[in-house]
């Protein structure tokens, strides 16, 4: 099944629109060129790269750099799960004082309203409520039988 699109006003039913063309083309015998001195140079460069690490262990033991960076990350790792565990412990111990300090505080207000004369130490009493004057007022249940509600 064909896609019919709409085409731009003014062109004829069957033909192209008239598009300006971009640049010429250009030759291939320059872009095989441009190829094949990339391809020489990275070449080169891969060849370099390899004769540069052929002279490394002559200078130096790779096997005693790689254990020593090996142990420094050993290292590093134990000194990170130390400090965050001397964190969590810091942390444990700040939660610890703060519930100290909320559960003295809240024993000191309580023996203070419970030696204050004058107040009652209960909860306060119950008010009573006359029939009828409830926040559903003269309605009482939502059926409308029973007693009104409190």
């Amino acid at each position: 099944m064909p896609l019919h699109l709409p085409r731009p006003p003014g062109s004829p039913s069957g033909a192209r629109p008239n598009l300006p063309r971009s640049g010429g083309r250009r030759r291939r015998g320059q872009h095989r060129l441009v190829q094949a001195g990339l391809g020489l140079l990275l070449a080169a460069l891969g060849v370099g790269t390899f004769a540069l690490l052929v002279h490394i262990p002559e200078r130096l033991d790779t096997l005693l750099l790689v254990s020593h960076a090996i142990a420094n990350l050993i290292g590093g790792l134990s000194r990170l799960a130390l400090g965050l565990l001397q964190l969590g412990a810091v942390l444990l111990v700040v939660s610890l004082a703060l519930l100290a300090l909320l559960l003295l505080a809240g024993g000191l207000v309580r023996l203070w309203r419970a030696l204050l004369p004058g107040r009652p130490s209960g909860p306060p009493p119950a008010v009573a409520v006359p029939p009828g004057t409830g926040r559903r007022g003269r309605e009482g249940h939502a059926d409308g039988s029973g007693p009104p509600l409190l």
